[in-house]
């Protein structure tokens, strides 16, 4: 396992972080003993940095960090997040932060993360979505900075909406915060344009989340494919997409080596292979998961002629998340 410094913090992360979202549901049927040998496995193989949040079902994926790394606790980084009160996903400009993220909330929420992780700190706080006009707005910095000097936070940072790459740019610019989460891939590829340079030049920790693509660049959802019941991405996904997606995986093999046998590789040491990146999180629930997606962190990067090469499979398809709001 390769390790990175968390931008601005002097923290150091794994370069292959697990993300928990899975774990907490709506992903189709939970297994909590596969979920707490998959952590177990990941931190045996050098996993440091565990991404969730409070609102992955309702607390379960923090609680099962617990249960599966307490004695680990002061080997791990963790980061989770606070949900927006009024529920919306993603965070809509109209919405004033005082009725998405009042001090009080922030508050409240980080206690009972703390109160489901089994710690007295939160190695990174997040606000779960972001919406521009939150930059002056700042009852939300000043419940972190609070929580910050009690000793309860460590470090703190923003998700920013799904599909916006813009979104949190001037954030990140403002030095206001320490890290910024956002999706970053192979058909998602836009961050690279304002958001990274800027992390760069400020030193802000970037979190690269969906670098599968929700599953998409692992090359295993192929048209007729049929999702377990309960999986959201049965509603996201339908068989045009699915046809649409089958044809650009099949071109990104041309990509694959020896160090990146399978189009999952390819997607994890895309992520990895801009400086900017602190952390990429894959979901992982299965012990298979864990071995494959480490096995990536070989210290082995995409060349510069690689890279060039990968923006024409960049893919801007605009298919929302089922659960966005207007």
């Amino acid at each position: 396992m390769q390790y990175r410094i968390f931008g601005r913090t002097g923290i150091k992360v794994s370069e292959i972080g697990f993300g928990t979202w899975a774990m907490g549901g709506d992903w189709g049927p939970t297994d909590d003993k596969g979920a707490l040998d998959a952590l177990v496995r990941a931190f045996d193989l050098g996993v440091t940095f565990y991404d969730t949040a409070l609102a992955y079902g309702n607390g379960h994926s923090e609680t099962l960090i617990r249960d599966a790394l307490a004695k680990h606790r002061d080997q791990t980084v963790i980061a989770t997040k606070v949900p927006p009160k009024n529920h919306k996903w993603p965070a809509v400009d109209r919405d004033p932060v005082k009725n998405v993220f009042p001090a009080s909330w922030v508050v409240a929420c980080t206690e009972k993360s703390l109160k489901n992780l089994g710690t007295d700190h939160v190695d990174v706080q997040q606000l779960h979505v972001w919406a521009a006009p939150w930059i002056e707005q700042l009852e939300w910095y000043d419940a972190l900075e609070k929580l910050k000097a009690q000793g309860k936070v460590r470090a703190f940072g923003v998700s920013v909406n799904d599909w916006d790459p813009y979104n949190g740019v001037d954030l990140v610019r403002s030095d206001l915060i320490d890290s910024v989460q956002v999706i970053y891939n192979v058909f998602e590829q836009r961050p690279a344009e304002r958001m990274l340079p800027a992390a760069l030049e400020h030193k802000v920790g970037i979190i690269a989340r969906v670098p599968f693509e929700e599953g998409l660049l692992t090359g295993k959802l192929v048209p007729g494919c049929r999702f377990k019941e309960g999986d959201w991405r049965a509603e996201w996904l339908t068989p045009d997409r699915l046809a649409e997606v089958g044809r650009r995986v099949e071109r990104l093999k041309e990509f694959l080596a020896s160090d990146r046998p399978t189009v999952a590789a390819l997607a994890l040491k895309f992520c990895l292979s801009h400086p900017a990146v602190s952390t990429v999180i894959p979901g992982m629930r299965t012990l298979a998961n864990v071995e494959a997606n480490v096995a990536a962190s070989d210290g082995k990067l995409l060349a510069p002629d690689e890279l060039e090469a990968l923006k024409e499979h960049a893919f801007v398809h605009g298919w929302g998340y089922p659960w966005t709001q207007k």
